[in-house]
């Protein structure tokens, strides 16, 4: 069996992303009789038939899928090795980084902190939901992704998950909210709260906590964005559940208060990576803590 010309691989994997021989061929700028001839020639070079033809529609094979998995990984790879070797060269590296929209942005700078104002180094840094940014982990666009949700792993996953803080959990007010000392399950029922979302961790082990003391609380907020916990408690709206990391410099201040630390809470921070044969070499610093 003939070698794949890595020419044609690239021309099939632009069709197979396409779905259709006619916008492939329109985004590469060659005639469709021209596209179909090499996908032919590929297609004789490795003895299988790619697609299957339906009308004006093409329906990939097991043979196509077989192919483009491996064709993915082979273009990945060499893209890979572009961004490395050109971060090698004369000039800034740049790290991009992912970062959960509803993160904490205190845990962000500190997990930058060591390459901030690095003449060597470019920081670009961008925000999303999970979904978003492992898709670009996954298409090299960024380096590494901050969030507090584990991605799902499995035996074929190629997500390397680095837990870099653990973070105690406690109940935040102002001061004259808080007031004076009193149980925690007196505290809990007597105030409006502030709750993390209910389909987070951090929710779940609260509603445990609750469950535990036996007692009922009142909501006033429920917040899925770390910054917007900390402006609400800031405005004396109730009570916030919340790592004390979020409202560190509040807390440094006198602004906020800690009313009390929540048992058996904390908040876990992760960077999640890819297996790669050419990792950014400025991540290793960050990711020792």
């Amino acid at each position: 069996m003939a070698t794949p010309n890595l020419h044609h691989l690239r021309l099939f994997r632009a069709v197979a992303h396409d779905g259709t021989l006619t916008g492939a061929a329109r985004r590469l700028n060659l005639s469709p009789s021209a596209l179909s001839a090499q996908l032919r020639a590929l297609e004789a070079a490795l003895g299988h038939d790619l697609f299957e033809r339906r009308g004006r529609g093409l329906l990939m094979t097991e043979a196509g899928r077989i192919a483009l998995d491996h064709a993915d990984a082979i273009f990945r790879t060499a893209e890979d090795l572009t961004a490395i070797l050109r971060q090698h060269g004369p000039g800034r590296r740049a790290l991009r980084v992912g970062a959960l929209a509803t993160l904490s942005r205190n845990f962000q700078l500190e997990f930058l902190r060591p390459v901030l104002g690095r003449a060597d180094v470019e920081v670009v840094l961008r925000s999303g939901s999970q979904a978003e940014l492992l898709r670009g982990l996954e298409a090299l666009a960024q380096d590494v992704v901050l969030t507090n949700l584990a991605p799902p792993r499995d035996a074929a996953s190629r997500y390397l998950v680095h837990r870099m803080a653990q973070q105690p959990v406690s109940l935040i007010g102002t001061p004259a909210r808080i007031g004076n000392a009193m149980p925690l399950s007196a505290r809990l029922s007597g105030a409006p709260l502030i709750l993390p979302a209910p389909e987070t961790a951090l929710r779940a082990g609260f509603d445990a906590l609750v469950s535990r003391l036996g007692i009922a609380v009142s909501i006033v907020a429920e917040v899925d964005d770390m910054a917007m916990m900390r402006l609400l408690v800031r405005e004396d709206v109730g009570l916030a559940v919340i790592p004390r990391i979020v409202v560190q410099d509040e807390l440094a201040a006198g602004v906020l208060a800690e009313a009390d630390a929540l048992p058996d809470m904390e908040e876990t921070f992760l960077a999640v990576t890819l297996q790669r044969r050419f990792p950014n070499p400025v991540l290793a610093d960050l990711l020792r803590g």
